[in-house]
């Protein structure tokens, strides 16, 4: 997302204002062993080596997205050099007996003609992805650090299921609603916000439904997800072994993904 800028450097004096080939600091004649004629021909330069006027072509060339390798996710802002997309979440410990659950509602969507692609890693999110400046990376971490080191750690409990869409409408993700520990979500919310507008960048959602994406598929297809769908991947994780304490989660960090960048701040 930084390029790396490509300096010249001179080879050789003779490339300074003012200098001239042949001879000395004092104008004199440069003479290289007894006996041999100075020669006043140039000396020629050698070709750049391909390797290295390569070393910096692709970061030079224009990005194209292309959704077909991304699963048909389209970005919600073009690609442009400097920008990090970044956002703020609290990250959901990946359990064995989570991911079976997740597969069974992924199964289950099929025979509705859905094709749902598992989420890899659950978190809740905090704040929106936004575009920020690489140089104003470290100055937003520091701001949120500042404002979560008083919060303390506490539990979630995400057992009622939704289908929801992001806001251009170009993916539908299902996934659990927290209910317990709302407002301590909100409080969280209300520092992130604090930070972003800091930096002039779009603040949360109003009236948040804070939740653990499970899967997710390309387009707008509620229709097809919600009503008689929605109600037996309910009752799915209703009757699931042990949903009750499956689906109790404990907030134990938070984090700021920038890029490839990560950063951490521990709830006391």
């Amino acid at each position: 997302m930084s390029g790396a800028a490509l300096v010249g450097y001179s080879s050789s004096s003779e490339d300074e204002p003012g200098g001239s080939p042949g001879r000395s600091e004092r104008g004199e004649p440069a003479t290289h062993g007894a006996g041999l004629a100075q020669s006043s021909m140039p000396i020629p330069r050698l070709p750049m080596p391909d390797s290295v006027l390569n070393m910096f072509r692709d970061q030079e060339e224009e990005v194209t997205d292309d959704s077909s390798k991304h699963g048909g996710r389209v970005r919600n802002f073009p690609h442009e050099r400097g920008n990090w997309a970044t956002y703020v979440y609290l990250p959901c410990e990946i359990q064995e007996e989570l991911l079976e659950l997740r597969e069974l509602l992924v199964s289950h969507a099929r025979r509705y003609a859905v094709s749902l692609t598992a989420m890899e890693e659950f978190h809740v999110s905090l704040s929106q992805s936004v575009v920020l400046r690489y140089h104003w990376i470290n100055p937003l971490v520091q701001s949120l650090k500042e404002r979560v080191a008083s919060f303390y750690r506490f539990f979630c409990t995400a057992s009622q299921v939704k289908v929801y869409t992001n806001q251009h409408k170009t993916r539908t993700f299902v996934g659990l609603e927290v209910s317990c520990g709302h407002s301590q979500l909100l409080e969280l919310v209300s520092e992130v916000d604090k930070v972003m507008e800091e930096f002039d960048l779009p603040t949360f959602y109003k009236n948040p439904s804070f939740h653990i994406s499970l899967a997710w598929c390309a387009g707008d297809l509620t229709d097809k997800l919600e009503g008689q769908c929605l109600q037996e991947l309910q009752e799915i994780v209703d009757g699931f072994e042990d949903s009750p304490f499956l689906l109790r989660f404990q907030w134990d960090q938070i984090r700021c993904r920038s890029g490839n960048k990560f950063f951490s701040f521990p709830l006391r």
